[in-house]
Order: C-alpha cells, then sequence, then structure tokens
C-alpha cells in the first residue's frame, strides 16, 4: 500500500538523497549545491537546494543558520517567480517559527505557505503546511480545533499512499488520544506507525512512533524496561542520522519514564542532560519540560519545598507566555502533586 518514504524537501539537485540520510551529509551536499546554483545564478535552483539547507540546519538544532538560509531560499525563489519554491521557504520558516515556540508567526508563515502551495500547483507542500498548522495547534493544545484536520491529513496521506505522511499524522492523533487519557487507541496508532515508517524506512517517523510507544507503555502498562528498550533503539536512529531535536526529546522522554518508575536521581540526570541539549539549540518547549522534570525530582530527592514553588510558578509563567496550554496544565498538576499552591511564589507558600 505504501512505497518508500521520500523527503520532498531535498529538491533540485538533492532529490536522489535519502529520506534517511545523516544531516551533516544533507547539509554538505546542499551547501555545494547551492553556491554552484548561486555561481550560475540560477535563482530558483538555489532556492531548492537552499531549502535543503535550512532544513539541515534546523534539525541539526542551528537556529541562526537556519533562519537565514530559509529566507534566503524565500529571497531566490521570489527572483525566480517559483511560487511553489515560495511556499517550501516559507514552510521552512514556520516549521522553524514553531521549534522555537514562536506560535503565532509560525501559523503566519504556514497558513502562507499553505496558500502559495495550492496557488503555485504543489499539493505536498499545501499538505506539509496545513500538518504543521495541525501540529502547532496540536502543541498548544488546542485538541478539538486541529483533530479534524489531522484526520483530514490522514486520509488524503492514506489516499496517496505516502507513507511519511501517514506516519505523521497517525503520530499526531496518538498523541492527541495519550494526552486526553485514550491510552489503548494512543497505543494502537503509535504502533501502526511505527510498523509504516519501518516498512517504507523512514527512520526519523519511526524513532518518533517508538517514543510515543515507550510513553504509552511507561504510563499505561508501567513496563519501565520495554519502555526504556524503545527509546533505546530510537535513539540509535537520532544519532545515526543526527536528528538532535529528536534526540534530545528522546533523553527527555527517558526522564519521564524513570520518573515514573521513581528513580528520580537517574531522572534528574536524564532532565538536565536534555535541558542542556535544549539549550543549545534555543529550543524553549523542549527547556520547559526539561525543567519541569528537573524540578519534579529534585523534589522528590529532598529539595526545599518553596524553591520548588519558586521554579514551579515561573515556569507556569514561562509556558502561559509561550502559549502551550497542555504544558500549563502540566505544571498545574505538579504543583498539585507538591501540594503547592497555583499562587505560590519566590516568597514562599502561602
Amino acid at each position: 500500500m505504501y512505497g518508500k518514504a521520500f523527503a520532498p524537501e531535498y529538491q533540485g539537485a538533492l532529490t536522489t538523497l535519502s529520506v534517511n540520510a545523516s544531516l551533516t551529509d544533507v547539509l554538505a551536499a546542499g551547501t555545494e549545491q547551492l553556491r554552484a546554483a548561486e555561481r550560475a545564478g540560477e535563482h530558483g535552483e538555489a532556492a531548492r537546494c537552499g531549502l535543503a539547507v535550512a532544513e539541515a540546519h534546523r534539525r541539526l538544532g542551528r537556529i541562526g543558520d537556519a533562519d537565514r538560509a530559509w529566507k534566503a531560499s524565500y529571497r531566490a525563489a521570489r527572483e525566480a517567480g517559483d511560487t511553489a519554491a515560495m511556499a517550501w521557504a516559507l514552510w521552512s520558516g514556520g516549521t522553524l517559527a514553531r521549534q522555537r515556540g514562536s506560535f503565532p508567526l509560525a501559523r503566519r508563515l504556514l497558513g502562507l505557505a499553505a496558500e502559495l502551495g495550492e496557488r503555485g500547483g504543489d499539493i505536498v507542500v499545501r499538505g506539509y503546511s496545513l500538518a504543521g498548522l495541525a501540529e502547532t495547534g496540536r502543541i498548544q493544545g488546542d485538541y478539538e480545533a486541529v483533530r479534524r484536520l489531522h484526520e483530514q491529513l490522514l486520509a488524503e496521506a492514506r489516499r496517496r499512499g505516502e507513507a511519511r505522511h501517514t506516519v505523521w499524522a497517525l503520530e499526531g492523533i496518538a498523541q492527541i488520544h495519550r494526552n486526553t487519557g485514550s491510552y489503548d487507541t494512543a497505543h494502537a496508532l503509535f504502533a501502526e506507525a511505527a510498523e509504516i515508517a519501518a516498512g517504507a524506512e523512514d527512520r526519523r517517523g519511526h524513532a518518533w512512533a517508538l517514543r510515543g510507544l515507550a510513553d504509552v507503555v511507561s504510563v499505561r502498562d508501567g513496563d519501565v524496561e520495554r519502555a526504556l528498550a524503545l527509546l533505546s533503539e530510537a535513539e540509535s536512529m537520532c544519532r545515526a542520522m543526527k536528528l538532535s531535536s529528536a534526540l534530545a526529546y528522546n533523553h527527555k522522554m527517558r526522564g519521564n519514564v524513570l520518573y515514573r518508575a521513581g528513580r528520580y536521581a537517574e531522572a534528574r540526570g536524564m532532565y538536565e542532560r536534555a535541558l542542556t541539549e535544549f539549550r543549545a539549540m534555543d529550543e524553549p518547549r523542549g527547556q520547559a519540560l526539561s525543567r519541569l522534570g528537573l524540578a519534579k525530582s529534585r523534589a522528590r530527592l529532598g529539595r526545599d519545598r518553596d524553591e520548588t514553588a519558586a521554579e514551579l510558578a515561573e515556569l507556569a509563567g514561562v509556558l502561559e507566555r509561550i502559549g502551550l496550554r497542555h504544558a500549563r496544565e502540566m505544571v498545574a498538576r505538579a504543583q498539585e502533586e507538591f501540594g503547592i499552591g497555583a499562587d505560590a511564589g519566590a516568597v514562599g507558600v502561602r
């Protein structure tokens, strides 16, 4: 039913690159072809090679370089009058904005990308851009608003037999079910995503699906060793492809699994590791979630109650400003877990 996964963001002279190519290899090849296109004055080719450069930088956590690259790709596409290439550049920029926690900008850029994709006759970039809008809403916790869009995109991807996009949509819907307590449904969807990704040789999608499965196995079944084994399998894929962001989220999830198992010192170490990784790539959502896990672990290990209260109150403010509704609810649950009022701050607990 599904063919081998491919990476539509690798365009122009880079279409032969595998979806599983190491990001450092993608960056090297993309930079070489981009420079050649610029020397030849081929703006359209420069735009499409520049897209791969932007995406490699983003996934490697090199935020400043990614920001410059997608904007350069957009300018080259505009110079060439290539509407579809402009859409792809905006998609990359919108995805980067979401990664940086700039959700209003992400929605604006992804919305424009979807419009240009439709105008330019590129149904793939239109689909990826709508998917980006759906993921942005899901990350913020607007489940009802985006559930239908996720399901619509899943149906479209299945109809086209597009494995990578099918896997993405399944994982998004699974995450909504996991976050709303429908663990059996979430497990089934993550398992299907993992199976399709493995068959299509989509290592990135497979790694994210295994991470989701590990989460459900941990929270639903309490099976710590199975969850850790799934995360180890996913981590090997992340390392092979140099997926910095996915690796950091893998480590954060390992912290979650260890925390649920009462292995607080080990959890603390994993959260500290993930926090360092997220800080290196300027990823605010990952930083906040790692800080939350770290605060809870330290509290379990005997940290002063007032210090815990102050940090949780600060995190609540951070997540409120970012606009992460689900994560804000996680802080509220942590405050309840430790018997700390939501209004407790740095001056102590009332």
